[in-house]
C-alpha cells in the first residue's frame, strides 16, 4: 500500500502481480543514406530481477579472459584474438533461460519508397520499433524499454514511440509499458548483448565473410539457435525471434 495526503490508497493487485521486464534495444544501419544495404533492429529482453545476476556473469566472462569490468563489447571490436571472449558470451546468452532477443532486419534500405506512404525515413524507423517491440509485449506484464542514446534531439520520438505503444495495447494506465527511456551502451551490459547479436544479423544480411572472429560468432549462433538467421522465425519463438521484412508491393 502506498500513503498520499495522510490517506492509505490500496495499490491495484494486479500492479503487484506482474512481472516486470526491462526490454534493451539497439539498431545497426539505420541511417537512410550511410550507403549500408540492410538495417537492423533488435532487443534483449529479461525479467528485471534477474538483471543484477546476469550483469555480475557477463562482468566476470570478461574477467575470465583478462578484459576490464568496463570493457564495452562492440559488434565492431569483435576480432579473431578476442573471439574466444565473444563466444562464450553468445553461449551464455543461449544457456541462460532468462534472455530473450528478438530481431528486424530490413535486406536492402534501396527498395524503400517513403513517398509511396507519405512518410520520412524517421516515422519509417519507428513504425519498424512498434513492429519489433509489439511482438514482446504480453499485456499480463510490465516493461521498461532501453534504447541506446543516439543524439539529443530523439527524445521527442521516444516519447511519440511510448505513447504508440501504450496505445495499441489500451495501455491507459501505463501498467504494460511502464517508460521508454535512452540510455548509454557502455554502462548496460545487456544492452551490449544486443549489440553484438544485431550486429551479427546485419553481417549476414550483408553477405560479409571477411573477418574470422564475425564470422565464428555467426556460426555459433546459427549453431545454438538453429536458425540461418536469414528468414523470419515463428512469432511464438522465444529466445531468438527473426522477422525478415518485406516490403509491400
Amino acid at each position: 500500500m502506498r500513503y498520499t495526503n495522510g490517506q492509505t490508497v490500496e495499490m491495484s493487485h494486479e500492479l503487484l502481480t506482474r512481472q516486470l521486464y526491462n526490454i534493451y534495444c539497439d539498431e545497426s544501419c539505420h541511417l537512410e543514406n550511410d550507403g549500408y544495404k540492410a538495417m537492423v533492429l533488435g532487443g534483449v529482453w529479461c525479467i528485471q530481477y534477474k538483471i543484477p545476476d546476469v550483469s555480475k556473469r557477463i562482468r566476470e566472462i570478461k574477467a575470465k579472459h583478462g578484459l576490464a569490468p568496463g570493457f564495452e563489447v562492440k559488434w565492431h571490436k569483435v576480432s579473431a584474438s578476442k573471439a574466444g571472449f565473444y563466444l562464450e558470451l553468445i553461449d551464455f546468452f543461449f544457456d541462460d533461460d532468462d534472455l530473450h532477443f528478438r530481431g528486424l532486419i530490413i535486406p536492402d534500405k534501396g527498395l524503400l519508397d517513403h513517398e509511396k506512404f507519405n512518410q520520412s525515413h524517421d516515422d519509417f524507423y519507428y513504425k519498424m520499433y512498434f513492429d519489433l517491440l509489439k511482438v514482446i509485449l504480453d499485456p499480463q506484464s510490465s516493461y521498461n524499454i532501453y534504447l541506446d542514446i543516439k543524439d539529443t534531439r530523439s527524445q521527442r520520438k521516444v516519447e511519440l514511440l511510448q505513447s504508440v505503444l501504450r496505445n495499441s495495447q489500451y495501455d491507459y494506465d501505463k501498467q504494460i509499458v511502464r517508460k521508454v527511456q535512452q540510455i548509454r551502451s557502455h554502462e548496460v551490459e545487456l544492452l551490449q548483448v544486443t549489440d553484438l547479436l544485431i550486429g551479427a544479423l546485419s553481417y549476414v544480411h550483408r553477405g560479409l565473410t571477411g573477418n574470422a572472429g564475425k564470422l565464428s560468432l555467426v556460426n555459433r549462433i546459427r549453431e545454438r539457435s538453429k536458425y540461418s538467421l536469414k528468414n523470419s522465425t515463428l512469432v511464438k519463438e522465444s529466445k531468438m525471434n527473426l522477422f525478415v521484412w518485406e516490403p509491400k508491393q
